[in-house]
């Protein structure tokens, strides 16, 4: 790899999110002494992530806080105005839209993650879908473009064989999935699932796929230059999870054989090396009983489970995506992997998230004020928050 190629350091980088990856952005940009910019929605006014930033702007005050925080243009012109030179979305939002990125690029400003055209490509899970053929990695059966209406998902499931799963092609999180065990649940959760997609990502395309029983659901992180040098950092096991979110996820993935695993990161490298990736990723696997594993789909962005691989493997996730959209090498001796073998793991890391939930209320999303709040600590402990502390209220918004 090249160690030469150093780039231009950023002055000042927006985080275009909220909550603890915005503050986790933050944290990396002080590290590197680059300045750093906050927007916030009316209703996070007294959120905690507006006060780590050196500067914090309103954004959409007659907007709902998802409107806010996806309205490309006006963020695009608060970077512009206050001389932004780089935008880091985070997760969720508009971490995954290529619109976005795209015009990010066209105002001169760098958009931290890979670029548009290959956001266009694995934002996408159809897309992503037929690249990972492409490569020759197994896929789980199912639809190739977007379903029509409710008739054509159910006439699909039925040729899969039942249970079947619908899924959102934008986007990720757990959003826009639901199980269906039957021909009258397709239809009945089509109009649920398409609404639900269209309103947290702005698309309401939606596919179908068999649905694999009580896999383990084991993830690649990836980290790439822009120079065509890409490497993994292991697997992360995030099969633990609660209406389609991960609740805990954790490395190693101690429930798969080595050389599962090892097929598995070379698959991953062999599909970001397909597209040209570039930054930070995590391509997605499912392993079933027998050991077969099919890949599901690659979220081309930090995720909120990258703090493990952080903790086992020494590299900071979001720093390295920083210094490679200024266009440093992997090489380079800010970020210091000059070859696969460079990245070593040490010992294990578990990651739990904590959420406000009614456990009497098969623990649905709860709101209110926080009483009282205190947090594990310790040596070896990690806390990665945002919107919590005494006193803070917590909204359904």
């Amino acid at each position: 790899m090249e160690k030469e190629r150093c780039g231009k350091n950023f002055k000042k980088v927006m985080a275009a999110n909220r909550g603890e990856i915005a503050i986790r952005i933050f944290r990396a940009c002080c590290d590197l002494g680059r300045s750093t910019v906050a927007i916030y929605s009316k209703e996070d006014e007294y959120n905690v992530f507006r006060t780590k930033a050196d500067e914090s702007y309103m954004i959409g005050e007659n907007k709902s806080p998802l409107g806010a925080y996806l309205d490309i243009g006006m963020i695009i012109d608060i970077a512009k105005k206050h001389k932004v030179d780089a935008i880091h979305p985070g997760y969720g939002f508009l971490s995954e839209n290529a619109d976005f990125a795209r015009a990010c690029e066209e105002s001169g400003i760098a958009f931290i993650g890979p670029p548009s055209h290959v956001l266009e490509q694995m934002g996408d899970k159809l897309s992503a879908k037929e690249i990972a053929k492409r490569c020759g990695v197994p896929t789980v059966p199912g639809s190739t473009v977007p379903i029509r209406d409710a008739q054509e998902a159910v006439e699909l499931a039925v040729s899969y064989g039942f249970p079947v799963i619908l899924k959102a092609s934008a986007g990720g999180g757990g959003r826009g999935m639901r199980r269906c065990a039957d021909e009258q649940e397709v239809r009945d959760t089509f109009p649920l699932v398409q609404s639900e997609a269209l309103k947290a990502f702005g698309c309401g395309d939606i596919f179908i796929e068999k649905f694999l029983e009580e896999p383990k659901h084991i993830e690649v992180q990836i980290l790439a230059d822009q120079y065509g040098n890409i490497v993994h950092l292991f697997e992360r096991d995030c099969s633990l999870q609660r209406r389609y979110q991960k609740v805990v996820e954790f490395t190693p993935a101690f429930a798969i054989s080595q050389d599962i695993r090892e097929k598995i990161c070379e698959d991953a490298v062999k599909i970001a090396k397909e597209v040209g990736y570039v930054n930070a990723g995590t391509v997605e696997f499912l392993v079933d009983r027998k050991g077969g594993y099919y890949f599901i789909e690659m979220n081309p962005r930090i995720q909120v489970e990258h703090t493990v691989t952080e903790m086992v493997t020494d590299i900071d996730i979001v720093r390295a995506q920083v210094l490679i959209a200024e266009g440093k090498t992997l090489a380079a001796p800010e970020i210091g992997i000059e070859k696969q073998e460079d990245v070593k793991r040490h010992g294990y890391a578990i990651q739990c998230r904590v959420t406000t939930e009614d456990p009497q209320n098969n623990f649905a999303p709860d709101t209110g004020k926080v009483t009282a709040y205190r947090t594990g600590g310790g040596f070896g402990v990690r806390l990665d928050g945002g919107n919590t502390y005494a006193g803070a209220e917590i909204s359904r918004v």
